[in-house]
């Protein structure tokens, strides 16, 4: 390996994330990182990560993450035993392709990857009620974060969050792949130029708030911790296989959709923010607001 091309931990989050839309993420996210958390480390460090939640969107993660020098991935956790299977296989797969040993560790539980010293980061891919709770535990544990969107599922949560950063001096980007886009890198360039004229107001429409849960209760195939994927919410909360798609690995069959949890209350925000995480993030993005909140909400 060239050793211009290995990463510091610091350089670590700024080439880090292909998205599914497959460019490198550019992370305004590092810029607001407190300066302790800003200390170089040898350029020969290679960067030892691991993946909580290995979904569909994982394996979008999983397939850029690979291919960056200096990266290494370690060990994947998932409370669903086919999808801690698949990461396995892809990533040996990977390996062996390129001549390299591999060693990956599989959990179900995330507390045990986080308890690993050769782990540096984490890749935090998870549905969107067990995103403040494994971020804030990843910070505690002296980890530097990929955290999928939307942050948190709350305000509060956010709060939380932001302040457990802080606290313990950590790295955090959000994915937000749509910020390396071509389209959306023209139309904020018009904006920031004028070419549009003086902007006053940006309406973006995203769709519908979360409804109640409402899917039909169906067994808990074996080798899935319903237990676990529900973590902080209710057990009224039953399983359906459109939370946690169905996957087989013989013969290869990935998830046929996403994962409906998303549309309903307590475990996502709708449309909202699924797309509106993105959606938002743009019209703030253009205007140089990425500093700034929402001064005012008007709930529709």
């Amino acid at each position: 390996m060239n050793e211009k091309s290995k990463l510091t931990r610091r350089d670590f989050l700024k080439v880090s994330a292909l998205g599914a839309a497959g460019a490198v993420l550019m992370p305004s996210a590092l810029a607001a990182a407190p300066k302790s958390a800003k200390k170089k480390s040898s350029a020969n460090d290679t960067i030892g990560i691991g993946f909580i939640g290995l979904g569909q969107q994982a394996m979008h993660l999983l397939a850029g993450f690979l291919t960056i020098d200096g990266v290494r991935v370690l060990a994947g956790c998932d409370v669903y035993d086919v999808k801690r299977a698949r990461f396995e296989k892809r990533v040996k797969k990977y390996y062996a392709e390129h001549g390299q040993k591999c060693k990956v560790d599989l959990y179900e539980d995330y507390q045990d990857l986080l308890a690993r010293d050769d782990i540096d980061a984490v890749v935090i891919a998870t549905p969107d009620h067990q995103h403040a709770l494994i971020a804030i535990a990843a910070c505690r544990a002296g980890k530097d974060i990929y955290l999928e969107k939307p942050l948190t599922l709350t305000i509060y949560e956010g709060q939380q969050l932001r302040k457990a950063v802080r606290e313990h001096c950590r790295i955090l980007q959000v994915g937000s792949q749509q910020r390396s886009d071509a389209e959306f890198i023209h139309a904020a360039n018009l904006v920031r130029e004028g070419e549009l004229g003086r902007i006053e107001l940006i309406k973006v429409h995203v769709g519908g708030s979360p409804t109640p849960y409402t899917l039909p209760r169906q067994e808990v195939p074996a080798g899935l911790n319903w237990d676990k994927w529900l973590g902080p919410l209710p057990e009224t909360i039953y399983y359906n296989s459109d939370l946690n798609p169905v996957i087989t690995l013989e013969p290869e069959q990935n998830e046929q959709l996403w994962g409906a949890w998303r549309w309903y209350k307590g475990m996502g925000g709708g449309l909202m923010t699924d797309w509106g995480a993105h959606m938002f993030d743009i019209a703030q993005w253009a205007m140089g607001k990425d500093r700034n909140g929402p001064v005012k909400i008007i709930p529709a």
